[in-house]
């Protein structure tokens, strides 16, 4: 049996339903079972747990072959931060695999992670690799960089409902997105192919896009142009600092914007494709399948009895 833990979110369930697909055994921790209920439906198992809470990772881990932590808090508020749970918890999470033995972890990190990062949430990502390698489980990092679904979701959507899209900071910067899809297709390697074992593995997308060139995309694929505002980057500054006490989740945001918008981001995915071919997800179609979505007719679902059935994948 796979535990993924962090199943819920956009990684985690679109890991989860390629397993169900497989036919693998699942469980799903999550901190709001419920929220995993069309998961549960498709024969996934889903466990409540915490990863600040170490009893109850050694619950999850109970039985378990092998597990994927695609969990994150880099939005979290309330003592569920970066420190509490990408940092001590994934450390957490990691000792209580090895008291169950598990055969092999994959452990989700971030393209750029390093402990010079200017970032602390890149800097908490390579400190608890170093701890993953050091372990002395059987293991497989992979170092993604933004999601496409997060970047289409913030920038694409509100074109295609016809509000005005807001852009962080300039937005002439190319940085590399990566679909969540392709992104587990790589999660699958690892967590199968003998190649992956013991292994960082920097992965990513197929363009080095701006964001102008994002919004650009998405009016080209509807065939108008947008609305577009821009928040500069002195007033980002402003409240990555003045925000930080009392909002640590729009503070870490405002400072990821500007890391963004001011450092190289891009990526060359071509080693990866050269040892594990992909067709790889360009933004055009995803902006093609979102416009799409939203043009089709909303339907409700007829009740089920014993049946399993797909969930749509965060953008």
């Amino acid at each position: 049996m796979i535990l993924v833990v962090g199943g819920t979110g956009q990684l985690g369930t679109t890991v989860t339903e390629r397993l169900l697909d497989e036919g693998t055994r699942v469980r799903v921790m999550t901190r709001t079972p419920a929220s995993a209920a069309k998961l549960a439906d498709r024969g996934a198992e889903v466990v409540a747990g915490d990863l600040r809470d170490p009893g109850s990772l050694r619950r999850a881990c109970a039985g378990i072959d092998r597990v994927v932590a695609s969990a994150h808090a880099l939005t979290g508020k309330r003592g569920n931060d970066p420190r509490s749970v990408d940092d001590a918890g994934n450390r957490h999470l990691i000792d209580a695999a090895l008291e169950a033995r598990v055969s092999h972890f994959v452990f989700i990190s971030a393209l750029g992670a390093g402990p010079r990062h200017p970032i602390e949430f890149f800097r908490i990502k390579h400190r608890v690799e170093t701890y993953l390698r050091d372990s002395g489980l059987s293991y497989t990092i992979l170092r993604p960089p933004a999601f496409m679904e997060t970047w289409a979701g913030m920038i694409g959507d509100p074109i295609i409902a016809g509000a005005k899209t807001t852009i962080f900071g300039p937005g002439r910067n190319p940085i590399n997105f990566m679909s969540v899809d392709d992104v587990a297709h790589y999660v699958m390697i690892g967590l199968y192919h003998p190649e992956a074992r013991k292994r960082t593995i920097d992965v990513g997308g197929p363009e080095n896009l701006s964001a102008i060139e994002v919004a650009e995309t998405f009016e080209r694929v509807m065939g108008r142009s947008a609305r577009r505002s821009h928040m500069p980057l002195a007033v980002m500054r402003v409240m990555s600092i003045v925000l930080r006490p009392f909002d640590g989740a729009t503070s870490r945001l405002m400072a990821a914007a500007i890391h963004l918008n001011t450092t190289d981001q891009t990526f060359d995915p071509s080693a990866m494709l050269a040892e594990f071919p992909l067709r790889l997800t360009r933004l055009e179609e995803l902006a093609t399948r979102r416009h799409q979505a939203a043009r089709a007719p909303t339907t409700v679902d007829e009740p089920r009895t014993g049946t399993h059935d797909s969930q749509a994948a965060p953008g």
